[in-house]
């Protein structure tokens, strides 16, 4: 069973809440009860997938324990995709079922995948197509274990934890992990189905919240709110998605809550990240990703390419790795003389504007230092003559004359985006990374 025991067999009582949302709560014993009574639904053979679309919630828990209870392989799909792209994946996995808001259907998929499978995920598809990612349940308690153990300091498990609150979905790996987190250290889950500032801060005041994660844009959302405070909040770990060093103290210095970065991808999981620790002690280092977790390497090639060596990765990975066990993530980054690791942009985000490298973050952080800027996102676009050149396209004001002086003062001639392109929204992922491609496209074609 795996993962799903992290449910099923939950240190709480029987009549203790563990399951909660802004207006509703399911204690442990209707929990297990309720993903029993979901397992027994579930004909499949063992190895083989269940794709599950509900909305965050309690369902959602107790759905994910009986996949595993009935041996099968989690499929998660956000409750808000498309039938196309629903369609896309139950294709693409062979998946043997569905669970929705209707029950479980069968769908006639054969494929068995490896034994001690737990999870199938997906790559962000920033770069390309998104890649399905399998975890397995003993790797994946390792990796918890491995994030636990330096919290605890070796001590016993508490009585009774601070519950978990869990922002974002659990269709996403960090959604699927912060739940997993909760349940292993015995907490509860006080789980969200959509974002709102108003509902986050009485979740926060309500269950006594001192420690949560947040994707980077909730964290704007908040910074952009009428929420006055998020007492008692004192740290935030920001996941998803590269998280601004602006935003950061922007949040910080109007929450009074310490923003820690963290570093990961989906084939491994968060390998690099901060301790509250290294946050009272390096105050002075906001806008790292972090130090490497226990158990894992880390090193930068001649190339700047950040290599990870971590004890777990997710099937598949063997053929990426080099003599040395380390894994090219595809970011460009740098270590500093106290051991932090600083992410400068992905390796196909790297601007080569006739020879000179043009890291997109580095723009786009001065770019929002104009207050009419509330996004941004740089791009390098083709070029006739030096091969290709930045393109910043901004969400709000956009002054070109002024944004260009504003670059002039921060920055080397060759990093000022040649053209300011005003656009309503920035196309992302539902992890929330901005999809540089379809700007590019989009850039190109109206050109064509």
């Amino acid at each position: 069973m795996g993962l799903g025991a992290l449910l099923l067999e939950h240190p709480f009582a029987d009549d203790q809440g563990l399951l909660f949302t802004v207006d509703r709560q399911m204690t442990a014993g209707e929990a297990r009860q309720r993903a029993h009574d979901i397992a027994a639904t579930i004909v499949v053979e063992p190895g083989q997938g269940v794709a599950v679309q509900l909305p965050n919630g309690p369902e959602l828990v107790c759905t994910m324990a009986a996949v595993w209870e009935a041996g099968a392989v989690l499929i998660p799909l956000n409750d808000r995709s498309s039938v196309p792209e629903v369609e896309s994946i139950l294709e693409e996995t062979d998946a043997a079922g569905i669970i929705d808001a209707g029950g479980f259907r069968a769908r006639g998929g054969r494929r068995v995948h490896p034994d001690d499978t737990a999870f199938i995920v997906w790559t962000s598809g920033t770069t390309g197509r998104p890649k399905p990612i399998l975890h397995t349940h003993t790797g994946y308690l390792e990796l918890l274990d491995r994030m636990i153990g330096p919290l605890r300091g070796g001590g016993p498990r508490r009585e009774s934890p601070t519950p978990n609150l869990i922002p974002v979905s659990m269709a996403l790996n960090a959604g699927l992990y912060n739940s997993l987190f909760g349940l292993r250290v015995g907490a509860a889950l006080v789980i969200m189905d959509r974002f709102v500032p108003e509902e986050f801060a009485a979740l926060v005041a309500r269950f006594a919240i001192r420690s949560t994660v947040l994707p980077p844009a909730a964290m704007v959302m908040l910074n952009e709110s009428n929420v006055e405070t998020l007492a008692p909040l004192r740290y935030v770990r920001s996941i998803t998605a590269p998280l601004s060093p602006l935003q950061a103290r922007r949040f910080t210095d109007r929450f009074d809550a310490f923003v820690l970065n963290s570093y990961g991808q989906a084939e491994m999981g968060e390998v690099i990240g901060w301790t509250a620790a290294d946050a009272r002690e390096h105050p002075d280092k906001i806008g790292a990703a972090g130090r490497p977790h226990p158990g894992v390497e880390v090193r930068v090639d001649a190339d700047g390419h950040l290599l990870v060596k971590p004890r777990q990765a997710a099937l598949g990975l063997d053929d990426r790795r080099d003599a040395d066990g380390f894994i090219d993530t595809g970011d460009i980054a740098r270590i500093d003389e106290d051991g932090f690791v600083w992410i400068d942009g992905r390796v196909g985000d790297v601007i080569n504007r006739g020879g000179n490298k043009v890291f997109p973050d580095a723009v786009e952080e001065v770019l929002r230092l104009d207050p009419g800027v509330s996004d941004v996102a740089v791009v390098g676009v083709p070029d006739d003559r030096l091969g290709e050149v930045p393109v910043a396209f901004i969400v709000g004001r956009c002054d070109g004359a002024a944004l260009h002086e504003l670059c002039r003062a921060h920055l080397v001639p060759y990093r000022i985006p040649v053209e300011f392109v005003p656009i309503d929204e920035l196309p992302r992922s539902e992890i929330g990374k901005v999809l540089r491609r379809d700007l590019v496209a989009r850039w190109v074609e109206e050109r064509a």
